[in-house]
């Protein structure tokens, strides 16, 4: 690409971004309320003074909050940074009438953020019990600087950068050194692919590019590239795209004992370095007293000419200013221009290398080298700031990670987003890039996704890091969440849907955000530290959801956004994907470098929390379910919230679909015979079910070479789970019904749905790796199995020898002559008992059947069961002897008498079915409530809610309370219409007045 080219193009696409940037801050201010401004983040409303001191330098530094008084006690999500130039108001508005100052954003936390000032200028003092708002302002000075860079580009004649830009344009080839230098290095401890690097750097002539990872020790090893070149005698400019990564490339070179200058306003300065800053530095030099007294003279000469009457006087004075000022300037030059040639390494951001900046005063031949770290975050343009100023240039960075930000939708299409690094690469490839390939972050389980989906599988985990997990923490209990690097908790088919909230293009998810705060509880009970803790969420609501929630229990615990964790890390990550929904969108989570920056973040554990349903449909989200499905560990949200129902199952089998878009579907696990086109038409087939259907999880496939469909395998696997609970209920002496470890999250969804629709208890016990699903009965059937098992033992003791059915508990009229068999069996015994102990009593609870035991149980119960025995028992109790038509008018006799315990009322011309039991009742007992039936109906209930969104009678009262996220934004926009009224009224009384 000609230079002639490129910077012809870039100066449109600068530009047209510059006028998409006013153009929104010009809608922001114009026609977006406050309120709305805040919840974009770039507004924060009505902050007070919560300190004020003074800075370096005489600057003043003001620490805002939110009022506490009232109960705010962090603020609202948003993306003021430090080195942000942002605008102080009065709590009026955000207009250029109210503007009080404009400072520099220092320091940003969850409770408060800084802001420096410089005073200098009107002496202006803070009303320390007033209220102000705070809004992030354009800057211009950096499209200034890119614009002036790119023509100094366009004519660049033969200075130092020279075989520098051809080389970067493809006139010419990088080359090599002719000689190599025989290296000591000074950090013994780089491992093989960052010596490598460091070699490569220091052997080209023009160019290296150094690809690092996450966690791979990108920043040791350019640490270490500056330091080898310094040693050779080398002057190295080097820069980044933002403050926090200079300064932590200052913080490094300074304990290597290097000469660092840092280039820069202090108040964008850590604390820690600033001892570094050019400031700093010149008011420690020789010049610094004779600077001071020069300024003292100055100001002794403007007090003069204010006081002085006489003009004669008054010009003498003034003349006298400005001689000291020349020699103000000049003393000023010399003391700078000193300090920067005796630094070996200057640092500074890509738009602090600008020659008005204090660089202007060293020789444009004065650096050998120019490193820019994180160039894969700048734009080019603005690399081109400092590139001009050297002959050589190393670019570090990791291209697979998030880009420069860009308004300018347009522009970031037309190649404004591609940075200098990533150009490069696709020029030049591999010949100039050496990636490090140990990353001493991530425990494997974490690091193998990332590098097989983003770095071609080679990355590797150093031993120091490859098994550490949370409980290898001193102080960590070894409980489950602690034990385990990938936990995958999956809310498809709960009903968790995301919020839908009308003009607002951030979205959350209340029923992640409570599974959130459930696993943040585990962690900190099991002694993770809640600073070691990040929850990363994509959208700005959910973020806010997340803080409203835990920041009040978890101060030190960090809840951002993606980018607030750009080049971060923590011990433990929580990520929120947020999106659920039946179209199966997932928005912006479908940009990969955003998710690859998020699940990295992690050291030892990452838990995701989604609906695997709805991001499955985005590739490479799918990739990412996968491999936790594989290597992790998987839950269901049932094992989180209690109160939630599988969405959208009938009670019947066929209309029974399950989501064939499985979460947990590993590639060890699919048909090795299978043809791909067969597996993407599966697949189509399966979104298609998966947008229709609210369940989803993960199911076992069949042996190889099969041909079932999918959904024909989820249906065998949920008629092989029913017949096992159901061969459970038979079992009288099976207490609990305990499924194996190894299902996965499909299998467990099955096993919570059919047991809610049996009515039965199911939960999940045991820890780690042990963790299973049991399924029991519900107490009330639990007291009932006691007397059955007694009449169980007594009948096997008096028919030892003898061939009859097996005594199982079988429903009314699927096995008629082996119950009447059994029933008169047990009648025989119950009379000679009755006979002995002379108990009349003992009649009417002496019917063995399943449903006498209930009966028998209720009593002992408190009455909760109030369900009598069903006609066939009835009639084979009355009809001991076996006589045919004394059984049948006794069944009829039953039939018509209300199921009720102790009601006679017959139900032959008023009485009621009910749909659980399918019993008769008369009008006073047919509620399922009344007569023992209430949890099925309930549990009915809830399903059909979830599945229809309607409310039945019987269902439950509506709950007529607001959603709190849309009461806050009826709040704002009656606020917004409030603010608006007033400004009218306000607007129409000064047209009175001036009538």
């Amino acid at each position: 690409m000609a230079v002639e080219q490129f910077v012809f193009k870039t100066l449109e696409l600068l530009q047209e971004e510059r006028e998409a940037e006013i153009a929104e801050t010009r809608i922001w201010q114009e026609n977006i309320s406050l309120k709305d401004l805040q919840n974009k983040g770039v507004c924060l409303l009505k902050l007070q003074i919560g300190s004020q001191s003074t800075g370096l330098y005489g600057r003043t530094v003001v620490v805002l909050e939110p009022r506490k008084h009232l109960g705010f006690s962090v603020l609202p999500s948003n993306n003021f940074g430090p080195g942000d130039i942002v605008g102080l108001y009065d709590v009026g508005g955000c207009s250029a009438s109210s503007q009080i100052s404009t400072g520099i954003v220092t320091r940003v936390s969850q409770a408060s953020i800084s802001v420096a000032f410089d005073d200098s200028k009107d002496g202006f003092s803070f009303d320390t019990d007033g209220l102000f708002n705070l809004l992030k302002l354009a800057n211009d000075v950096t499209y200034k600087r890119m614009k002036h860079a790119l023509n100094a580009l366009n004519g660049y004649g033969n200075g130092p950068a020279a075989n520098l830009i051809n080389v970067l344009f493809g006139d010419s080839k990088p080359s090599t050194q002719s000689q190599r230098y025989e290296m000591e290095f000074f950090n013994p401890n780089l491992d093989e692919s960052q010596r490598d690097a460091v070699s490569f750097a220091l052997s080209q002539r023009e160019l290296a590019v150094i690809h690092g990872p996450p966690g791979t020790g990108k920043t040791t090893t350019v640490v270490e590239i500056i330091l080898q070149a310094v040693k050779q005698g080398q002057k190295v400019l080097c820069c980044a795209p933002s403050n926090v990564a200079v300064d932590n490339l200052v913080e490094r070179l300074a304990q290597c004992k290097a000469k660092v200058l840092r280039l820069g306003h202090p108040a964008r300065l850590l604390e820690s370095i600033q001892k570094h800053s050019l400031d700093a530095i010149l008011a420690q030099s020789d010049n610094a007293n004779i600077i001071s007294d020069i300024r003292k003279d100055m100001d002794k000469a403007f007090m003069g000419v204010k006081k002085m009457h006489d003009k004669g006087e008054r010009g003498n004075l003034k003349r006298e200013i400005g001689e000291l000022r020349k020699e103000l300037k000049t003393r000023e030059a010399a003391a700078i221009t000193q300090i920067l040639k005796s630094a070996d390494v200057v640092l500074s951001t890509n738009t602090g290398a600008c020659d008005d900046g204090p660089l202007k005063f060293l020789p444009a031949e004065h650096f050998d080298w120019v490193v820019i770290d994180e160039c894969a975050q700048a734009l080019e343009s603005s690399c081109w700031i400092a590139l001009l100023r050297a002959r050589k240039c190393i670019l570090a960075g990791d291209y697979k990670q998030l880009p420069p930000t860009i308004k300018s939708q347009t522009a970031a299409s037309k190649g404004l987003s591609l940075s200098l690094m990533e150009r490069l690469i696709q020029m030049y490839g591999d010949s100039v890039v050496r990636m490090l390939t140990v990353q001493y972050r991530m425990n494997s389980a974490i690091m193998e996704w990332a590098s097989k989906e983003m770095y071609q599988g080679r990355l590797t985990a150093h031993s120091s890091v490859e098994r550490h997990l949370l409980k290898d923490i001193p102080g960590v209990a070894c409980v489950e969440e602690t034990s385990t690097p990938l936990l995958l908790i999956d809310t498809a088919g709960c009903g968790l849907t995301e919020m839908e909230v009308t003009d607002e293009q951030s979205k959350g998810n209340q029923g992640e955000v409570d599974i959130v705060e459930i696993h943040i509880k585990a962690l900190t009970e099991a002694g993770v530290k809640a600073k070691d803790i990040a929850v990363i969420a994509p959208y700005n609501l959910q973020v806010d959801l997340l803080r409203q929630k835990l920041s009040a229990r978890h101060p030190e615990l960090e809840i951002k956004s993606v980018d607030g964790f750009q080049g971060r890390e923590k011990e433990a990550v929580v990520l929120s994907l947020v999106r659920s929904n039946r179209k199966g969108e997932v928005g912006f989570l479908a940009e990969d470098r955003r998710i690859n920056v998020a699940v990295t973040r992690a050291r030892r554990h990452i838990a995701v929390v989604c609906d695997t349903q709805t991001v499955q449909n985005h590739v490479f989200l799918k990739s990412l379910i996968g491999h936790m499905t594989e290597f992790g560990e998987v839950r269901t949200a049932f094992e989180y919230i209690q109160d939630i129902v599988p969405q959208n199952y009938t009670r019947e089998l066929k209309d029974t679909k399950v989501n064939t878009s499985s979460s947990s579907k590993s590639t060890k696990q699919k048909p090795k015979d299978q043809p791909p086109n067969k597996t993407k038409q599966v697949q189509k087939k399966s979104t298609d079910v998966s947008s229709k259907e609210g369940t989803a999880g993960t199911h076992k496939l069949t042996k190889p070479g099969t041909a079932l469909t999918e959904n024909e395998e989820n249906k065998n696997r949920y008629i092989e789970i029913r017949e096992q609970v159901e061969s459970f209920l038979k079992n009288l002496n099976q207490s609990e019904l305990q499924f194996p470890p190894t299902f996965n999250s499909h299998d467990r969804l099955l096993v919570h749905q059919i047991a809610e629709e049996l009515g039965l208890v199911h939960e999940s016990k045991g820890e780690g790796k042990d963790r299973c699903i049991t399924v029991s009965r519900p107490p009330s059937s639990r007291a009932a199995e006691e007397p059955a098992r007694e009449e169980n033992k007594e009948e096997e003791s008096d028919h030892k020898g003898k061939t009859m059915p097996s005594p199982l508990r079988e429903p009314a009229g699927q096995s008629a002559v082996d119950l009447k068999s059994l029933h008169l069996e047990r009648m025989k015994r119950e009379q000679q008992k009755r006979e002995e102990n002379a108990q009349p009593k003992k009649q009417q609870n002496s019917i063995p059947s399943g449903e006498a035991q209930s009966s028998k149980k209720s009593k002992s119960s408190k009455g909760k069961n109030r369900t009598k025995a069903g006609a066939c028992d009835i009639a084979a109790a009355a009809s001991p002897d076996g006589d045919f038509d004394t059984l049948i008018s006794a069944v009829m006799k039953a039939d018509s008498v209300c199921s009720f315990v102790k009601c006679k009322a017959s139900v032959l011309t008023l009485g009621q079915l009910c749909l659980f039991c399918n019993r008769q009742y008369c009008l006073s007992h047919h509620i399922p409530e009344v007569h023992g039936c209430g949890d099925k109906a309930k549990s009915h209930a809830r399903m059909r809610i979830s599945k229809e969104g309607v409310l039945y009678a019987g269902s439950g009262k509506k709950d007529k309370s607001m959603d709190p996220n849309k009461k806050a934004y009826l709040q704002r926009r009656l606020d917004s219409k409030l603010k608006d009224m007033a400004s009218q009224r306000k607007s129409k009384s000064k047209e009175k007045d001036s009538q």
